[in-house]
């Protein structure tokens, strides 16, 4: 990738800026005249046209920083010239707090340099993990575009362009989030969205209208992600500097090779992105929105490993091969598919499933019919349950199924109509605050507030994995409980094993993106099953092999849960952005239940006496 070209720099001054720069030397250690703070600088860990950048420990705390050392363009250590370029970075850089922007700590200068105190990224940059991989996978891509589109999204905002999107200026701390640097050319932009009409920047990178002289815009680093994108996914730029008016001509017409083994949501998404037309580019607020990440896994984090092998990922990818081989383990057990089943995203020509395009039932899968009815018929979209077995331990379905209807009973006719919701408490209680139904094909996955997950497969079977992740729990059947280390599961339970994997993995996802819904709880039992689901279009129902019953509504209605709090029954209510509220059954039979408790519960019974 060739040099930078910087700007209003002709090349006699660059080669006297390069001798200038080869001397005088930094000082080993460095005073900073304002705060008193003395540094001991380390070893060199970059260096840009004009720049370099230095390993830098604060002598009395022991904190590491990155030391930006910028040579003075002459005129002794007074104070800094305000229209100086260096200045500007210090003006613009010094007033940014983001966590995808390197973090701007102090500047300070002396008779020869200026410095700059910055975050320490460990990990280097972008450029060193290309270099060390030669190209990166889409979900990898995914992840850092991520973190690059809110940097970039949050500069935008404050009306500045970054002007020198490109590898070696995206920088990985110690745990792998990326971050935006060396603002050394970032300006902000005037009135009309644009800033001065300067050929300035990376030449592999510029867009159309910044080779036509028509100046930079937030579009323009738009351009730029999108060869940055092109680069990482194949190795190279997608315009070349042999010859630069050529390159220039390309980039004008935005032609590029056409990376055909690449998946078409990454080419379509590539080309978008490269639009000549700065008008025909998404914007930021949009971009993340592309088939390119809303129908491909994105990782939660990467390993430090991945700067230089290829990560292996919870979710194995691809997937097509695996759902394969599930689509010949799993048996039909449930209902045949139905509108309710969420839309099934794949890779082109592949059956894969694909998190992100999952439905999570406590998010959006009930749509919103208003009051339930007691007049409306029950119709039941999706159902599923354990299959039973030989005789063994355990009532059979049926009984499970009066059980839960003698228990709502007992909550729907204690005490009188109440008008206000009676005294409650905060108690642990064991439930499933996200789900996902995904029955048609795989299963009903769920995962737990004591941090465990489960499935209810399609072929009847149910498998657990315990909090800590060590231990799975398979259950053929009602009569039969199998425990194995996480290790040593069976490779025959290989691919339901997977299923369950991939559920748990989506739905922790969700629920840290939503930890108002957590409350403390007693750990599961290792025998705790899923039993039985039943989803109308008001309201989905679980059953669990503890007798606990849960019916959860649309988003903005409340979730019910009744299960045995060791002496009674407890109705534990959560509301919309609320802590639960537990309810004793005595406390039911003394206050009574308000009328909207009393239809969700007769809902929760017409549903089961459907079956």
């Amino acid at each position: 990738m060739p040099k930078p070209s910087r700007e209003g720099m002709e090349p006699t001054q660059r080669r006297r800026w390069r001798r200038r720069s080869c001397s005088p030397l930094v000082s080993a250690f460095l005073r900073d005249p304002g705060s008193g703070r003395v540094y001991k600088r380390g070893k060199l860990i970059g260096k840009g046209a004009f720049s370099r950048c230095y390993k830098l420990t604060d002598m009395s705390t022991s904190a590491v920083f990155a030391l930006k050392v910028v040579p003075r363009g002459g005129g002794g250590a007074g104070r800094l010239h305000p229209r100086g370029k260096v200045e500007r970075e210090i003006a613009l850089h010094s007033r940014l707090r983001h966590r995808n922007i390197v973090a701007f700590h102090g500047h300070f200068a002396d008779h020869d340099h200026v410095y700059m105190v910055l975050e320490y990224c460990s990990r280097q940059s972008l450029a060193h993990v290309l270099e060390a991989r030669r190209t990166l996978t889409e979900p990898e891509v995914r992840y850092y575009l991520r973190g690059l589109v809110s940097g970039l999204r949050y500069l935008h905002q404050q009306r500045i362009v970054h002007r020198d999107l490109k590898l070696s200026n995206f920088f990985l701390n110690k745990n792998m989030e990326v971050k935006i640097g060396d603002l050394g050319l970032a300006t902000r932009v005037g009135p009309g969205g644009r800033c001065h009409r300067v050929l300035c920047g990376t030449p592999n990178f510029l867009a159309p209208e910044v080779v036509s002289r028509n100046g930079h815009s937030c579009q323009s680093d738009i351009w730029a992600l999108g060869c940055i994108m092109y680069t990482v996914l194949t190795g190279v730029p997608p315009f070349v500097a042999a010859p630069l008016s050529e390159m220039y001509q390309n980039i004008r017409a935005g032609h590029y090779p056409e990376p055909a083994h690449l998946s078409p949501n990454a080419r379509r998404l590539i080309a978008r992105l490269l639009a000549p037309n700065p008008a025909e580019r998404p914007s930021l607020d949009h971009l993340l929105q592309d088939d390119f990440f809303t129908q491909g896994f994105t990782p939660d984090r990467l390993p430090p490993h991945s700067c230089h092998s290829p990560p292996i990922f919870t979710i194995p990818q691809p997937l097509s091969r695996l759902f394969r081989k599930v689509g010949c383990l799993l048996l039909t057990q449930c209902r045949p598919p139905c509108p309710f089943t969420p839309r099934e995203a794949s890779d082109p020509g592949e059956g894969g499933l694909d998190p992100d395009s999952m439905e999570a039932g406590s998010e959006a899968s009930l749509s919103v019919r208003g009051v339930l009815s007691p007049e409306d018929p029950i119709h039941l979209l999706a159902q599923g349950t354990l299959r039973s077995g030989p005789a063994g331990p355990g009532g059979s379905p049926r009984q499970e199924v009066e059980a839960a209807i003698r228990n709502l009973r007992l909550c729907l006719d204690s005490g009188p109509l109440a008008m206000q919701e009676p005294p409650g408490e905060q108690w642990p209680v064991l439930w499933a605050p996200k789900w996902v139904d995904y029955s048609s094909k795989y299963g009903f996955g769920y995962q737990l507030s004591d941090g465990g997950s489960g499935v209810l497969l399609r072929d009847g079977t149910h498998l657990a994995l315990c909090p800590t992740g060590g231990q799975v729990y398979y259950a053929p059947d009602r009569g039969k409980l199998e425990t194995f280390a996480l290790r040593d599961v069976p490779s025959l339970l290989g691919a339901k094993l997977a299923i369950l994997r991939l559920f748990a993995s989506y739905l922790q996802q969700r629920l840290r993106e939503e930890r108002g819904l957590l409350t403390p709880a007693q750990p599961a039992g290792p025998g705790l099953c899923l039993l039985r689901f039943l989803v109308s279009e008001q309201a989905s129902l679980l059953l669990f092999s503890d007798g606990t019953v849960q019916v959860s509504c649309s988003q903005d209605q409340p979730q019910f849960v009744l299960s045995d709090g060791g002496k009674e029954l407890v109705l534990t209510i959560w509301k919309q952005g609320q802590p639960g509220t537990s309810y004793p059954l005595g406390v039911l039979q003394s206050h009574g239940c308000i009328p909207a408790t009393r239809q969700h519960l007769r809902h929760a019974i017409r549903m089961l006496q459907s079956i």
